[in-house]
């Protein structure tokens, strides 16, 4: 389970900046053989797939850099350099050096490109890969900036999160919220609404600031804390919250997965459910993958449960993307599976560089984009 490497204490940000791992905390420090990756048994592809092209970013160094599609393009980082490639050849329209080390990436509007550096350095670049400016924020950031309406929306691991003007750096704004005694690891994502950010928090809350000032509109639980120790009551949100028309989707780790009101933060329905990444949502469906790596789909006005996949057990699959006719993840060993939206039988699986996909897939039209921890990206076209 990836919660194993993941516990981190709020009371020894200060000290660490961030970066302190407590396995020994962690009863589950040591798996059994109940918890080994599932084998993959031979697969007799019903939908075609195949890799249109490869680019090489780089390494991640085990931060979580998710791919951004502006236009025809994809925007791509590794822990040291930023790229823009066309998503019809794979060929790199631009690449920078990154002067810091990345750890958070990328977020970007179309017109800026932002990422976070190490000891909370905010770097940005304008689409044609020219440097504009730097900031910084209060501690190391794991979460990729939000951009939207000439502002940047950095979060950093001690749950500050700053509003940053796009064209010049400088702070418009700050919101600082309670972080828990124990939260895990990961890197809770934000997205661009109109004129609103919603960001995933430790402690199992959804947040929803107006860009323009950074006052709060509305802030829900997804995950409510229970249990009587605090490794018991870790609760947070893994991913990025899931847009679809007015419902925003999220799962929590011990938590639950739900669907709100975008404008309001009304709940339409929610599931118990622990997961530790973020879930897809189209027309009909939420899809979630659990702590288990099972794949399950839930109807999107109702919450009712419409199948369930477990055959892939412990792989630890990624943030789940629908793509056609199919939902997709990835898994430890840079596999892809590509799972019937309908019914969640295996329709086909591609293969990338042998290295984890933690990186949220993302789509370009007719291509799914990977992005693996070893810095291949992958266009996998889907019929």
């Amino acid at each position: 389970m990836r919660i194993t490497k993941n516990l981190v204490s709020a009371s020894l940000l200060a000290v660490l900046a961030g970066c302190s791992t407590l396995s020994n905390l962690n009863p589950f420090s040591h798996k059994d053989k109940s918890s080994e990756p599932a084998k993959l048994v031979e697969l007799k592809a019903s939908m075609a797939v195949r890799t249109a092209w490869k680019y090489d970013i780089g390494k991640a160094d085990g931060n979580t850099l998710t791919p951004a599609i502006v236009g025809n393009s994809v925007v791509v980082a590794s822990s040291d350099a930023v790229a823009r490639v066309d998503t019809a050849t794979g060929s790199a329209m631009w690449r920078v050096k990154s002067e810091t080390p990345i750890t958070a990436g990328v977020g970007t509007d179309g017109e800026v490109v932002v990422a976070g550096g190490a000891k909370g350095k905010v770097m940005a670049w304008d689409i044609s890969g020219k440097p504009l400016w730097t900031a910084q924020a209060t501690s190391e950031v794991l979460s990729a900036p939000a951009v939207g309406q000439g502002v940047v929306v950095v979060r950093s691991i001690d749950n500050k999160i700053l509003g940053l003007d796009a064209k010049t750096g400088q702070q418009k704004w700050f919101v600082e919220r309670t972080l828990p005694p124990l939260t895990l690891r990961l890197a809770p994502g934000m997205v661009v609404r109109d004129k609103d950010v919603i960001i995933a928090q430790p402690g199992g809350k959804l947040l929803s600031l107006i860009l323009a000032t950074g006052a709060p509109r509305w802030e829900i639980t997804v995950g409510e804390p229970r249990g009587a120790t605090e490794l018991e009551r870790v609760t947070d949100l893994g991913g990025y919250p899931a847009l679809f028309e007015n419902d925003v989707c999220a799962a929590s780790y011990q938590g639950r997965v739900g669907c709100w009101d975008v404008p309001s933060g009304t709940t339409r329905w929610t599931k118990e459910l622990s997961s530790q990444v973020g879930v897809a949502v189209d027309q009909r469906f939420v899809f979630a993958v659990d702590d288990k790596s099972a794949v399950t789909a839930f109807a999107r006005d109702t919450g009712a449960s419409a199948w369930k996949n477990d055959k892939l057990a412990f792989r630890s699959l990624s943030t789940p993307a629908s793509i056609g006719r199919a939902v997709a993840v990835g898994d430890y060993e840079g596999i892809v599976h590509f799972l019937s939206r309908e019914d969640g039988a295996f329709l086909a699986r591609a293969s990338t560089d042998g290295s984890a996909i933690k990186a949220m897939p993302v789509v370009a039209n007719d291509k799914l984009i990977i992005q693996t921890q070893n810095g291949t990206v992958s266009a996998i076209a889907v019929e």
